[in-house]
């Protein structure tokens, strides 16, 4: 017998429910509905553990549309046996075989378990699936996450959401938000997957500070670490600076970028480019370390090469070292060396040779007439 049927028939007959679909309250009925007052819902599995109880103080059975519907509920839904989200609503649709349970109005569910309250329009529950879905104005809120979005899809025994269609989720100290389609919370491991495009802004005195994107990222609520991959980059207001990578990982906390990838360094204001194999940045102290096949190059396109080199942007210095090369166009000319200290905008840069090049340097001069011999 269906669950309603059984609600009629212990309402109206007096008889008693055998399987595991029980109803209780009293009712009256016309020809085509029936309606109770006061009543208990419950659904079981096939071991006899509930998948979901629904205490309302009216429910309706419509005999054409052959559902049940409970108003002003209060439910609790269960995944093996256990209680994995308690659940308010204006009304509860309960269909002929048991097998879905649909809230609708003003949904309110909240996870026993970590705490996590979802809230919406409209919720479904398919146990068999392991899978509870809000949507239509969703939010969500938790200790260590805000999140709105179009909708939620959990899993409950592997306590994992999947918020899709315009996902933003902010996280607090430091105050972090997120923008993508597509973002998987793993509550177990504190972190969040975007698998789509996705954009950090992080905020100071309510005002972005610095602003991350990739294609994909990955970010840790308890760390505060993000790692973006493909298209990687990021953008600092103080000091002007964009980082841009395809493998990145920044640390909110420690205030550092790290990227062992080849990597774009860009001052924008000073308009000086770095390239390097693999780069830091420590923004606190607006410092960027480099190594790797390291090349920069100014705004009058004068370029200094080395193995590594350290940029301390305050004093706006560079300290290149290992195979130096610095080459300026006006006046042309070529240093070769070890070691290069100074400032290449203004192009007041000091080469130096070591054990390497036997304490030498080699200069180049290049005549601007070109029918003299170098």
């Amino acid at each position: 017998m269906t669950l309603l049927l059984v609600m009629g028939l212990a309402a109206c007959g007096g008889q008693k429910p055998t399987d595991s679909k029980s109803a209780s309250g009293s009712s009256k009925n016309s020809d085509s509905n029936l309606t109770f007052f006061n009543v208990d819902l419950e659904q079981a599995d096939e071991v006899g553990r509930p998948v979901w109880r629904v205490r309302a103080n009216q429910a309706k059975y419509t005999k054409e549309k052959q559902i049940g519907q409970a108003e002003n509920p209060y439910g609790e839904l269960y995944q093996d046996g256990k209680v994995v989200y308690q659940v308010k609503a204006d009304v509860a649709d309960i269909d002929q075989n048991g097998k879905q349970l649909l809230l609708k109005g003003k949904i309110i569910a909240t996870d026993p378990r970590n705490g996590i309250v979802l809230q919406g329009n409209e919720l479904e529950w398919r146990p068999k699936e392991d899978l509870m879905i809000v949507r239509n104005q969703l939010n969500g809120t938790h200790q260590q996450l805000q999140a709105v979005a179009q909708e939620a899809r959990v899993k409950t025994r592997e306590q994992r959401i999947d918020f899709s269609g315009g996902v933003i989720a902010n996280s607090l100290e430091p105050q972090v938000q997120m923008r993508t389609e597509h973002l998987i919370w793993q509550i177990k491991q504190d972190k969040l997957i975007a698998d789509r495009p996705v954009q950090f802004d992080r905020y100071k005195d309510n005002l972005i500070s610095d602003r991350g994107r990739g294609d994909s990222a990955e970010f840790n609520l308890k760390t505060k670490i993000a790692t973006l991959s493909k298209n990687a980059q990021v953008e600092l207001l103080e000091p002007p600076m964009q980082i841009a990578s395809n493998s990145m990982t920044w640390n909110l906390n420690a205030q550092t970028v790290n990227t062992n990838a080849p990597v774009r360094v860009f001052h924008r204001a000073e308009n000086v480019l770095v390239t390097a194999n693999q780069a830091q940045m420590k923004i606190a102290q607006k410092t960027v370390y480099l190594t790797g096949n390291v090349n920069a190059i100014g705004q009058r396109r004068q370029a200094i090469k080395s193995n590594t080199l350290t940029w301390f942007l305050e004093n706006k210095l560079i300290e290149a070292q290992g195979n130096v090369v610095y080459r300026q166009v006006d006046p042309p000319l070529t240093f070769n060396g070890d070691k290069a200290v100074g400032n290449l905008q203004t192009e007041n840069i000091a080469v130096s040779g070591g054990n390497t090049s036997g304490g030498r340097v080699v200069t180049e001069i290049i005549p601007q007439d070109p029918g003299v011999k170098n």
